[in-house]
């Protein structure tokens, strides 16, 4: 069982059978606190500890994450060479990888089409690498976000014919592509599409189209981000040259040396880090660490990133840098720079990239004020809809998918946001919660006429569509996936706690054995560790609507530093700033700050409820 389908088993049962932790039945963000453990997997859990001879909180993580006791030593050392099924399980993947192998042999000039996020860029990045080291020279063509729009078009597909391509391969996108693909086929040039989004009923012509979502796809495979796919197709092409004898005047390539790029790709697409992906994670932080890719060094020296790369370094402060280039710059920045061997293009790209992340923030800021202020009504009404939509005239089409993100994270449900062009279409983003399927609802949108455009996956999605249409769309979202909206509320109103700890007891040792279970993020959460009965000695509210604060033990020792991210005008806020010497119960996630060289332990706070003590 899934972490995530654990925690909804639990919450959808909390309500009279689980004692509320620490009897927190309503935080001040009005969730009740129950025990992410159970009967059952905390006696997994005393096995784990004893039969592994791990710390004990480490063992109830795994344990609250479906990990059984005779898997814990696998699932500490996850090998892909364990979890990574044979790649011609995926459906057209022995196609794909005999014309690729083809054109690599016949030095074909091939084209890489990408998207402009960080999975694109990653994905483009790894297959342009890939064919650089058997000597080719690729074009490498990644969308302009505002003019082209998402994935191939015609117009694209004609440029790259004019550059010689007779191969275009698409990564990240394409499988919703008619137009484009079928201008391909016209011209005579051959398209192998990787990706991962959904697909529509009719798939466009393609020599073949490797995606574990499509229909008549069995691999089981859907959970991938586009760059684990183009990985594993880079695995079956190795395989088709060596049987072809390509390696036996050049040596093979060192595909492991590329995992730092699957990594990135994975974390920033917010895919599930569990089996497979948890493995390209792993092994691509290691990868990372010994800084061979100068576009990433170069990315984490102007990131001012210190310390061990980690996966929320990855999420938070690499990945942004990389998307800031398609939200509001130059789209093939970020692809450019992760393909790089020039340490001083390197260093310009990544230069860029940080000023344009840093404008991108005032982008931001100033559209989600205008969001919030739209959508507080709105729920102060008592009736809010399943799904939230926002629209302005104003707003960059560079930053819906963050304001949509933001607004999720913020009222618990899922949103779109969606910036309105002079002629009245709507170019918006959307972001879902656990257990809403959003790019399917997407989808019926756009079969059902509703929307101009629209796609994406169970988490994520895009659309165009004409404002005057709204109205049917929220009634249509409504319908389509208001019981699976109301389910999932009601499980957010739980948060699940791994364990109790004491601030001087949040050691950095203790932090790097958590770690071991991670990395963690989308279906693998990170531990959630309570703070019972400490006191806020220090408060702040920081740039960014951040709270910066303090926290210690009624009992005294070390205090914990803490920070409350995005909580500026929430009770959450509220209740640290006030600071009258009250003991707090304290929820968060515990990560290892690293400055100037030292390790500290640091909280990210998640809530606060109020104690019994006096």
């Amino acid at each position: 069982m899934l972490a995530t389908d654990l925690d909804q088993a639990i919450a959808r049962h909390a309500g009279a059978r689980l004692r509320a932790f620490l009897r927190v039945e309503s935080s001040v963000t009005g969730r009740r606190w129950i025990d992410r453990l159970d009967g059952r997997t905390n006696a997994i859990a005393l096995d784990i500890a004893q039969r592994h001879e791990v710390p004990e909180l480490l063992a109830r993580v795994l344990a609250a994450r479906g990990v059984a006791a005779e898997a814990a030593g696998d699932f500490l050392d996850p090998t892909l060479r364990r979890l990574m099924p044979d790649p011609s399980i995926l459906t057209d993947m022995d196609v794909a990888a005999t014309r690729i192998a083809d054109a690599v042999i016949d030095r074909e000039k091939i084209a890489v089409f990408g998207d402009y996020d960080v999975d694109g860029a990653t994905s483009a990045a790894l297959l342009t690498r890939f064919l650089k080291s058997r000597g080719l020279d690729p074009l490498v063509y990644i969308p302009d976000r505002l003019f082209e729009g998402y994935g191939p078009n015609p117009t694209a597909v004609e440029a790259l014919v004019d550059g010689g391509a007779t191969l275009i391969v698409t990564v990240d996108c394409g499988t919703v592509s008619s137009d484009a693909l079928k201008r391909a086929s016209e011209l005579g040039v051959d398209v192998v599409v990787i990706d991962h989004h959904l697909p529509s009923p009719q798939l466009p012509p393609a020599v073949a189209i490797v995606n574990p979502n499509r229909e008549d796809d069995l691999s089981n495979l859907g959970h991938l981000a586009a760059v684990g796919l183009v990985f594993m197709t880079l695995v079956a092409v190795n395989r088709e040259l060596r049987q072809r004898g390509a390696f036996d005047d050049s040596p093979e390539p060192d595909l492991l040396q590329w995992l730092d790029l699957v990594a990135l790709g994975t974390v920033c697409d917010v895919v599930g880090l569990t089996g497979l992906n948890r493995a390209f994670v792993v092994k691509g932080l290691l990868a990372m660490r010994r800084q061979s890719n100068a576009g990433l060094s170069a990315l984490a020296a102007a990131a001012r990133l210190s310390g061990p790369t980690q996966a929320q370094h990855l999420g938070f402060m690499l990945g942004p840098r990389i998307n800031a280039g398609g939200r509001i710059g130059n789209a093939g920045l970020g692809a450019r720079l992760l393909a790089t061997d020039d340490p001083l293009e390197a260093q310009a790209i990544a230069a860029e990239l940080d000023r344009l992340n840093g404008e991108r923030q005032t982008l931001e800021a100033g559209m989600l004020a205008e969001a919030i202020a739209a959508a507080e009504p709105v729920f102060a009404s008592g009736k809010p809809p399943p799904v939230l939509i926002t629209q302005s005239g104003g707003w960059h089409q560079g930053v819906v998918g963050l304001i949509a993100a933001r607004l999720r994270e913020r009222f618990s449900r899922p949103a779109f946001a969606i910036a309105v062009t002079p002629s009245g279409v709507g170019v918006g983003s959307g972001r879902s919660i656990p257990g809403v399927d959003l790019g399917r609802a997407v989808r019926g949108a756009v079969e059902a006429g509703i929307l101009k455009r629209g796609g994406g996956h169970a988490m994520a999605a895009g659309i165009t569509v004409d404002v005057r249409e709204l109205g049917r769309f929220e009634d249509y979202l409504s319908d389509a996936i208001g019981s699976q909206v109301a389910s999932a509320s009601t499980e957010d109103r739980h948060l699940a706690i791994d364990a109790p700890l004491t601030a001087p007891g949040a050691t950095v040792e203790l932090i790097e054995q958590l770690e071991r279970a991670g990395p963690f993020g989308s279906g693998h959460p990170a531990p959630v560790i309570a703070f019972p009965s400490h006191r806020v000695t220090y408060a702040e509210e920081v740039s960014g609507g951040h709270i910066r604060a303090t926290i210690a033990a009624d009992g005294g020792g070390q205090g914990l530093k803490a920070m409350a991210f995005r909580a500026a005008g929430t009770p959450l806020a509220a209740a640290l700033l006030t600071r009258d010497n009250r003991p707090l119960h304290i929820a968060g996630t515990l990560s290892a700050d690293h400055w100037q060289g030292v390790a500290r332990p640091f909280l990210r706070v998640q809530d606060v409820a109020e104690t019994d003590d006096v």
